[in-house]
This record gives structure tokens, sequence and C-alpha cells, in this order.
């Protein structure tokens, strides 16, 4: 079974329809996309072109089965197709954030959240206190929180 993104004309994913498998073989019983894209334009009335295969085991361009990645993510619907990367990104979560094609994710201008300290960690696991970093789009930095149980 096959998974196509339907593609808006600013290239957001609106909706993501599976095909039987004989929707997008050739005559030769092989999959190609151009076969899938093809049967959904016939039936439902959207350009074969904004028609995208996207892969139900792909997240942050790792293949869940150890399999090869294919197109960064699993679309979703408000999610982005990125045409010259080939890859569908989340929707942007801040403005400042960048893409970064490697993990098919966005990151920050500053890259990774800090790793916790082994006491907040142990802190975390006992119940006591719930840290963890959240990304401050004013400061443009990582801002450490805590809030007690």
């Amino acid at each position: 079974m096959a998974h196509f993104a339907k593609i808006s004309n600013n290239n957001e994913v609106l909706s993501v329809l599976y095909v039987n498998d004989r929707d997008t073989q050739n005559s030769e019983g092989i999959e190609i996309e151009s076969v899938g894209q093809a049967y959904l334009e016939q039936h439902n009335n959207w350009p074969a072109a904004q028609w995208i295969k996207t892969s139900y085991n792909t997240t942050r361009n790792q293949h869940k089965l150890g399999g090869t990645p294919f197109r960064g993510n699993y679309a979703g619907i408000g999610y982005i197709w990125d045409q010259e990367n080939q890859i569908f990104f989340e929707p942007k979560p801040y403005a400042s954030w960048v893409k970064n094609i490697e993990t098919a994710s966005w990151q920050s201008p500053i890259g990774d959240k800090p790793t916790l300290t082994e006491e907040q960690t142990s802190q975390n696991t006992a119940g006591t206190h719930r840290w963890g970093y959240n990304w401050n789009e004013e400061t443009q930095a990582w801002d450490l929180t805590n809030s007690q149980t």
C-alpha cells in the first residue's frame, strides 16, 4: 500500500491518502509514483503533480524498520513539501528556526537544546521536579524551566 500527500499550490499538505498497490503499478507489476499520481488525479480531481508519495515508516530521515528513508518524514496535514530537497517538513515552530536537511527537521539558530545535568535528570525521575528547556524566540535562547510537582 502506498501513501500520497495532496499538496496545495503553496506546497502545504492538505491530506494524505493510501492507494492499493495495484493502482500504483505499471503493467510489469512495478510500483511507479507517476502511476499512482495519475490514478489519484483521475479519482480525486486534483493535479497529478500535486500528489507526492510519502513513506509511513520515515521520520526525521530515519526508516523505522531499518530500510532506506524516503522524503525525510511521513507527510501530515499542515506539513510543508520542500520540492528542492524532496523532503516533507513539519510546520515551522518558530520564525528564527532553520531547516536541517540531514535530519529533515527544524533546528534553532543556536543548535540543539542543552542537556539536563545528572541531578536535574534524577530529580525528574524521582518526580520532585520537572526540569526542561523551552525555546525563547524573543531572546533567541533556550530557557531552563522547573515546575515542582
